[in-house]
């Protein structure tokens, strides 16, 4: 018998992913993945102003365009591909005897839980800050963070952002434990109440505007110190997840629970400099 426990425990999955993973925070799905494994998103260039030639005497030679309006050129059109790489999978089984003699400790349900808390987004969220890192607009290598420094050191993070007219809106910090501990140790920390709700997305502050969301260090690449991103510059999709319980096979004397989970993330080209990553050396 198999129970496919991807409607049943569809609502609880959510849950860990939002208690556990701080990735909805700064990506986006805008990008429909129904029945495609690729999606093309188009690049449109765009056009140079021109002086406007007004009043032009009978016989310019000078003139190169026949437009006024100035040297007339076609746009480019470019498409960029997101094809989805990550389809992980996993098995394991739990014996009946097991079962009964650790007093239901574990149940399908609950082993299913750990395996989603402590594997699969883990590794989900290791790998999309990875590829955010890796696309960053700009990624400055520098002096280890102190205390006097770090608000320094973000507010030029900042600056990169304002000055490639990234959106002030929903830009979020994402720090390591150790980058927070220096922050809280620094006079210009913001100490505002999030909320309870923003609390429960894993907003642990607020500064100079931006939601602070503190994440392990496992989970970043080496020597991160912190990263400013806005949810526009990377698209997150999870395509598949699907979860099952097969009880009573041939293959054992118990539950088999298997997973399968597609995800991928892209940073996209024009939108990169909404990325800001400073790494120690």
């Amino acid at each position: 018998m198999s129970v496919e426990l991807t409607a049943i425990y569809a609502p609880k999955t959510d849950e860990l992913f939002a208690a556990e993973s701080k990735i909805s925070l700064l990506t986006n799905t805008d990008y429909d993945w129904t029945g495609a494994h690729t999606v093309k998103v188009w690049k449109i260039s765009t056009s140079e102003m021109n002086d406007y030639s007004r009043n032009r005497a009978k016989g310019q030679s000078e003139v190169a365009s026949v437009s006024r309006y100035g040297e007339l050129i076609d746009l480019n059109a470019q498409t960029e591909e997101m094809t989805l790489k990550k389809d992980r999978s996993f098995i394991f089984n739990i014996d009946k005897l097991d079962m009964d003699e650790t007093a239901q400790q574990l149940a399908a349900e609950t082993a299913l839980a750990r395996q989603l808390r402590e594997v699969v987004i883990p590794e989900v969220d290791k790998y999309t800050y990875g590829v955010m890192a890796a696309g960053a607009g700009r990624t400055v290598v520098g002096e280890t963070t102190t205390p006097a420094n770090i608000y320094s050191l973000i507010l030029d993070g900042s600056e990169f952002l304002d000055d490639n007219e990234v959106p002030e809106t929903e830009r979020v910090l994402v720090v390591v434990p150790s980058t927070y501990t220096m922050l809280k140790q620094s006079d210009i920390f913001d100490k505002t109440d999030v909320g309870a709700e923003m609390r429960a997305r894993g907003v642990v502050a607020r500064l100079d505007g931006m939601n602070v969301i503190k994440i392990p260090s496992s989970r970043t690449p080496a020597n991160f110190g912190f990263m400013i991103a806005h949810p526009s510059a990377t698209t997150a999709p999870v395509k598949l997840e699907d979860y099952g319980m097969h009880e009573n096979t041939p293959l054992s004397s118990g539950t088999i629970v298997t997973g399968r989970i597609c995800y991928d993330a892209f940073v996209l080209d024009n939108k990169k400099k909404g990325i800001y990553v400073y790494k120690t050396k």
